[in-house]
């Protein structure tokens, strides 16, 4: 008897636990085999968005704007085990100086909760339009339903904040290719075009990207946690036919797709990293600038540096700018910088003026002997075969900066 007692209470207790663990899982009602129902559980479990007291978390409703400008700011936060949040540091690190000193001095302890007097929102869309995520004076009712191209918005200037933006070129041709592109406004387009390219939004399979559309509970915890989750974007991957875009890597260890005005600057990518690797480990290519350092130490002082901790700076850059068609040299003379950087200044320079690469170099080692000497040399513009080369210099720095383009 006392067997069957005891065996009686284990069925009992497991079948509790079964249960428990079942509505642990399942926490609504009416999300099971939805879309969204794994990211809705996740995002509920981190108490991004609540449901509703009958059980339901009515997934396809659509969202208003204040609830989701308190969800953006709710996903760059930790929900802790007493119920208290805090800024997650991953968060915190993303943003700029300018802002990181916003949220240490005006939302230092700031407890992510509703207001208890007024409006209910305000603290949510006061941190986010203090940070640039949105522009308040944009929207006349935070009650109203977010469309598709509000979200694009309030994405491309969270992520103007936090990362970076993907090449204009790139975005606007994947945002072309949906139907209904047009009918939104031409600054629309610019954000749709940013959360199409970073993997964040998708239009729909009948070739549509939904312009005016609204956004569902379920699509807008989904949309942030793409934003906030870098693992869950959709892979947005480069034409083969287009052979003027590149996959990139970019600071935080991210990527982005650059799309070169021509061959010649594609190919120039590629020489910056034969250039890098003539200097050991003491260069980083992020972007499509080459960074040429002194050593390691100052290699971690400037990667410091991106934080606001210091102001050091890597003695050599060569760098390209896709959007202007120009390239450039800039080299900031402390003792033996020349020496150093030299064979890596010489490759990409044999690379861009060919023929005339002796010419070009005659003038940059008399200018930077000139400046690194404490001579006054003025600023000047030559003409080295078919590019024109501005030198602009800082005396007080001892910097020159040699700006290259194509001669009109």
């Amino acid at each position: 008897m006392r067997r069957l007692t005891v065996f009686a209470l284990m069925i009992t207790l497991f079948c509790t636990s079964s249960i428990a663990y079942a509505q642990q899982q399942l926490p609504f009602k009416d999300i099971k085999g939805h879309w969204a129902e794994k990211t809705i559980t996740d995002m509920v479990n981190k108490g991004i968005l609540d449901g509703y007291p009958n059980g339901t978390f009515q997934p396809n409703q659509p969202v208003k704007v204040d609830q989701f400008i308190k969800m953006l700011i709710l996903s760059y936060s930790d929900l802790h085990q007493n119920g208290e949040r805090s800024w997650t540091p991953s968060f915190l690190q993303s943003l700029s100086s300018e802002n990181q000193t916003i949220i240490k001095q005006d939302y230092r302890y700031y407890n992510f909760k509703p207001a208890t007097v007024g409006y209910w929102a305000k603290p949510y869309i006061d941190v986010a339009s203090d940070l640039h995520f949105l522009n308040r004076s944009r929207y006349s009712d935070f009650q109203s339903d977010m469309t598709r191209e509000n979200v694009a918005e309030i994405i491309y200037y969270t992520l103007q904040e936090t990362e970076f933006l993907e090449d204009s070129q790139f975005s606007q041709k994947l945002a072309q290719s949906y139907g209904d592109l047009m009918s939104a406004s031409e600054r629309e387009q610019k954000f749709i075009a940013e959360a199409l390219a970073k993997g964040i939004m998708q239009g729909y399979p009948n070739g549509y990207f939904g312009v005016g559309d609204k956004v569902t509970r379920a699509q807008s915890l989904v949309l942030l946690n793409r934003l906030t989750n870098k693992k869950e974007r959709i892979a947005v991957t480069n034409s083969s036919a287009d052979r003027l875009q590149l996959s990139v890597p970019t600071i935080g260890g991210g990527t982005k797709v650059i799309v070169f005005p021509d061959q010649r600057m594609r190919d120039a990518y590629d020489v910056l990293k034969q250039a890098g690797q003539l200097r050991g480990a003491n260069h980083e290519l992020l972007d499509t600038t080459l960074r040429l350092y002194k050593d390691q130490k100052e290699k971690d002082s400037v990667t410091a540096s991106s934080s606001g901790k210091t102001k050091q700076q890597e003695e050599v850059a060569l760098w390209l700018d896709p959007l202007y068609n120009t390239y450039g040299i800039t080299i900031q003379l402390r003792e033996g910088t020349f020496a150093r950087n030299e064979e890596a200044v010489e490759t990409f320079s044999n690379y861009l003026f060919g023929y005339n690469a002796a010419t070009f170099h005659k003038w940059f080692t008399e200018v930077c002997t000139h400046v690194e000497a404490g001579t006054i040399v003025s600023s000047k513009q030559v003409t080295i075969g078919n590019d024109t080369v501005n030198i602009s210099i800082d005396a007080n720095t001892k910097t020159v900066i040699f700006s290259i383009a194509k001669k009109s």
